[in-house]
């Protein structure tokens, strides 16, 4: 397996109509247009295997606002590996590749996970965020309460039983 970072503009259109038919298929029909969309922009981690893409996750920037503090976030999107290459070591080797770009970019990594993916992100150091979640709106300041338990972060001097606001809107998933 090789795992290719890329940052969007580098790809042509079959890699990114390949990448989007990946996650199509993990996800199971359930990844809206503005899930893609959210994918898009940023730097992708693609793993192969010889010619075949088994993998795929990208980082894009987002701001997040923390104790009075704009911080460039590394957020991971569209993390996803192909079914009957699970539990392969796939998903850790798309991880790794995004996390060395938050390391390195970014003030700290966030993310939003689902029920699968909790322990996963978990178990490489993610961090569930413990206070207030708000999304800044064209409408004002939005509070996200059910996301509660689901935003996680990485690295970055924050304290997370603090409020943190998501200061970016976006169509579908504020986060």
């Amino acid at each position: 397996m090789i795992v290719r970072t890329a940052h969007t503009h580098e790809l042509d259109a079959a890699v990114l109509e390949a990448a989007h038919a990946l996650l199509v298929d993990v996800f199971e029909g359930e990844l809206e247009p503005s899930d893609w969309d959210n994918c898009l922009g940023g730097i992708h981690a693609l793993a192969y295997d010889g010619d075949e893409l088994i993998g795929h996750g990208a980082v894009i920037q987002r701001r997040l606002l923390h104790a009075g503090r704009s911080l460039r976030a590394g957020y991971v999107e569209g993390v996803g590996v192909r079914a009957g290459r699970r539990r392969a070591g796939v998903a850790g080797a798309v991880m790794e590749a995004l996390e060395g770009v938050i390391d390195r970019a970014y003030d700290l990594g966030a993310l939003g996970s689902t029920d699968e993916g909790l322990p996963f992100y978990t178990g490489r150091g993610w961090r569930p965020w413990e206070g207030p979640l708000r999304v800044l709106t064209p409408d004002g300041l939005v509070d996200t309460p059910d996301e509660s338990g689901w935003i996680l972060v990485f690295g970055g001097a924050v304290h997370a039983g603090s409020e943190l606001i998501c200061a970016d809107f976006r169509d579908g998933d504020v986060w």
